[in-house]
């Protein structure tokens, strides 16, 4: 079992590349050569069968040492536009998996490039729209069920959005509506409105069991970061994605764009969010079972519910 595993954690020295020429510019460079000096040193005495990145700065200077040293080498790209680091890794690495077939375009050798898709956890595996789903959050299968959070963090735009729409529709909405805050947002959020007098609205500040409020969302409003976009996609929801403005790269909105364009989703920028334009996308779909359903099985194209052991086999195959 997994849980009975011991990691050792090891550090090194880096710091992001500016994406402009200044002083942080030739710091981060100082960096980058100390963190690639001490990843060597880390590499020679670990001796490893496979080196696996992600992305992010942090993975750059410890597989291009592993690279160039000649030990297999592995990345995995989340998003659909994939990161500078790993656009950079990948001349050097073994093999790289993607969640999405449009990602290896990005790549110079494509011949490298695998669509593994993106693994999330086991529990997420069907809908079922069980009772004691419905139950958990006082909600009933007689209305449709939006489901809306933004990321583990929440969204303060999303939020804003969402505490507005109910304050106007109060009492008139023709769905119910499952809001996680965030932790940080809960309160604040709860002081804009009185939800204790509302049927068919549940507030939390944080879903610790995701699977159940999956299992009874019949449209769902999120984010477009990589992990939330399988869990949707695996299990052939409806969305609608706010894509965070902050970002690196931008690569939520890429994300989402890539949903938009094969039919899953909607997409509104959060520069162009407000309670009017949610609730209008939330009734423009929610009116058409058909529509619904389309989504479903579109985002569903997007999914991989094999992309664990697809990752596992394909580092496997390295090692042998």
């Amino acid at each position: 079992m997994l849980k009975n595993w011991v990691f050792d954690l090891e550090a090194i020295r880096v710091k992001g590349l500016p994406r402009r020429l200044n002083k942080k510019s030739f710091i981060a460079l100082k960096e980058l050569l100390i963190g690639l000096r001490q990843a060597g040193k880390l590499i020679d005495s670990f001796k490893p069968d496979l080196v696996i990145g992600t992305g992010g700065f942090v993975s750059g200077p410890v597989l291009f040492r592993a690279a160039i040293k000649g030990y297999k080498t592995m990345i995995h790209e989340q998003n659909s536009l994939p990161g500078l680091t790993n656009r950079i890794l990948s001349r050097f690495v073994n093999t790289v998996a993607v969640t999405y077939e449009s990602s290896k375009t990005y790549f110079k050798h494509p011949d490298r490039v695998r669509v593994t898709g993106n693994p999330i956890r086991a529990a997420l595996d069907r809908i079922t729209k069980s009772e004691a789903s419905y139950n958990k959050y006082s909600l009933n299968s007689d209305k449709p069920v939006v489901f809306s959070f933004g990321g583990s963090n929440g969204s303060e735009e999303l939020n804003d959005a969402i505490a507005q729409m109910i304050i106007e529709k109060s009492g008139n909405l023709n769905f119910q509506l499952l809001h996680a805050t965030g932790e940080n947002h809960y309160k604040s959020f709860c002081e804009k409105i009185n939800v204790a007098d509302m049927d068919g609205i549940r507030i939390e500040p944080y879903i610790h069991d995701i699977s159940k409020a999956y299992d009874i969302s019949d449209l769902t409003i999120a984010s477009s970061g990589a992990i939330t976009l399988a869990e949707i996609s695996l299990l052939g929801l409806p969305s609608i994605l706010i894509p965070k403005a902050y970002t690196t790269e931008n690569h939520q909105e890429y994300n989402a764009r890539l949903y938009v364009e094969i039919g899953a989703s909607e997409m509104i920028l959060e520069d162009d969010l407000n309670s009017e334009v949610l609730y209008n996308k939330i009734e423009d779909i929610l009116k058409d079972e058909n529509t619904l359903a389309i989504m479903g099985e579109n985002a569903r194209k997007l999914g991989n519910p094999d992309a664990t052991s697809d990752i596992a086999d394909l580092a496997f195959s390295l090692i042998k």
